[in-house]
C-alpha cells in the first residue's frame, strides 16, 4: 500500500462524528454503571453475560466502522493491510507480534509496580469476573480473539486513519486514536485510562510502522488473554 491513501479519510466526517458520539455514550454509561457498583463486586454468575456483552459491543463497533469504510469505497483489505501472501509472511508477523508484545508487556508491567505511575489495586470487579470453569475460559478466549480483531480494526485502523487524515499527519493519527481508545474506558478510572492510552500509543506506532494491523491483532488478542486470565493461572 502507498502512503497516499493513508492520508485520506476512510469514511465521511459525519460517520466519524457519529462514531465519537457512540464512544462517548458507551463510556458514559460504563462510568455510571461503575459508580453504582463501586462498593460491591458483581456476582461471578454474571461472568459469561459480561464477556458476551463485551464481544457484542466490539462487533457492533466493527460493523459500524466497516460500513462507513465501504460507503466511502474502501475494503477490509485496505484497512487491515491485505492478507498473508505466503506462510513465511504469517510467521514474520507472528514474530513481530511476539517481540512487540514482550517489549510492551514488560514496560506496562514495570509501570504498574507499586510506587510507579500506573499502579492501582486489583479491581474487585475484575477479580470477581475472572474465568473459573472450562466453559468460562473458552468464552473468554473467544472474547480475546474478538477484541484483538475488532478493536485493532476500529482504533488502529479506522480511527487512526481518520485522525491522521484530519490532523494531516501520522503522528496525529497515532495520538488521536490512543486518546479516544483510552477515554472510551473512562469507567475504569484515571490510572487505567492512562495505561490504556499508552497501550494504544504502542499499538498505533506498530500499525503505522508495519502498515498492517495483522501483528497488532495477534499481540492484542494475546495481551488480553494473558493479562485478563492466563497469567493468573500460570503464575499463581
Amino acid at each position: 500500500m502507498t502512503d497516499e491513501p493513508r492520508n485520506k479519510p476512510v469514511a465521511s466526517l459525519l460517520h466519524f462524528l457519529i462514531f465519537l458520539a457512540i464512544i462517548t455514550a458507551v463510556a458514559g454509561l460504563g462510568w455510571l454503571q461503575a459508580m453504582q457498583t463501586r462498593n460491591a463486586a458483581p456476582s461471578h454468575a454474571s461472568a459469561i453475560p459480561v464477556y458476551l456483552s463485551a464481544a457484542v459491543l466490539d462487533w457492533l463497533l466493527f460493523f459500524f466502522c466497516w460500513r462507513g469504510v465501504r460507503k466511502n469505497g474502501g475494503t477490509l483489505r485496505d484497512i487491515i493491510g491485505g492478507r498473508w501472501p505466503t506462510v513465511d509472511a504469517f510467521f514474520k508477523d507472528l514474530l513481530i507480534a511476539a517481540a512487540f508484545w514482550g517489549a510492551t508487556a514488560g514496560i506496562l508491567w514495570w509501570l504498574a509496580r507499586p510506587g510507579m505511575p500506573f499502579h492501582s489495586p486489583e479491581s474487585k470487579i475484575v477479580a470477581a469476573l475472572l474465568p473459573q470453569t472450562p466453559l468460562e475460559a473458552a468464552v473468554w478466549f473467544s472474547v480475546c480473539m474478538t477484541a484483538g480483531f475488532c478493536e485493532e480494526f476500529v482504533f488502529r485502523g479506522y480511527v487512526q486513519r481518520q485522525c491522521a487524515a484530519y490532523g494531516r499527519s501520522v503522528f496525529a493519527g497515532v495520538i488521536g486514536q490512543a486518546v479516544i481508545f483510552g477515554l472510551g474506558h473512562a469507567y475504569q478510572g484515571p490510572v487505567q485510562v492512562a495505561s490504556i492510552i499508552l497501550f494504544g500509543l504502542f499499538f498505533g506506532v506498530l500499525a503505522a510502522w508495519v502498515k498492517s494491523l495483522r501483528p497488532g491483532m495477534m499481540a492484542h488478542a494475546w495481551e488480553d488473554l494473558w493479562s485478563g486470565w492466563l497469567a493468573a493461572v500460570l503464575l499463581r
